[in-house]
């Protein structure tokens, strides 16, 4: 059973998406990427949040350029969090999708992460999951340590040029 699902708005931002999924495969969380928009297949959206929820699901992320109405309309079905992915599609460049994803009316929170940053909406997921497992919280800590050395390496190298 996947804990975490996924959901582009669109086969051609499938790729962006795919590095919340390269994190979550990273730390070992069950996840689940397809496609669905709130605006071309409104149905297919909330039913597959249904049958999510239903199955046990945790976390969705949501993925969407321009009006990006994908998140919201998945929070509103969706009792647990969402995290919403604001593309940089269309002449706005995700401006448009950011402000979208972040302006949510209250009652229906979304978690928004950068333009295009995939990466961090499956780190986000995993740190949610994370307050309720071990393990989980134990591989986080060790990607945190990993990232402060890496920052005291680059630094070395650079007192060392």
């Amino acid at each position: 059973m996947s804990k975490v699902l996924v959901i582009s708005a669109s086969d051609s931002e499938i790729e962006t998406m795919k590095e919340a999924v390269k994190v979550l495969d990273e730390f070992g969380v069950a996840n689940e990427l397809t496609i669905s928009s709130a605006h071309r297949s409104p149905e297919r959206t909330t039913k597959l949040v249904a049958d999510f929820y239903q199955q046990g699901g945790k976390i969705i992320i949501c993925g969407a350029g321009l009006a990006a109405h994908l998140a919201g309309v998945v929070a509103a079905h969706f009792p647990l969090p969402v995290i919403g992915i604001p593309l940089g599609s269309g002449p706005l460049k995700g401006q448009d999708a950011l402000l979208a994803t972040l302006q949510m009316p209250s009652g229906i929170p979304v978690a928004t992460v950068g333009i295009d940053n995939a990466k961090n909406a499956g780190l986000l997921a995993v740190q949610i999951l994370a307050t309720s497992d071990q393990q989980l919280e134990q591989k986080m800590v060790e990607y945190k340590k990993k990232l402060a050395d890496g920052v005291e390496e680059k630094a070395k190298k650079l007192s060392n040029g």
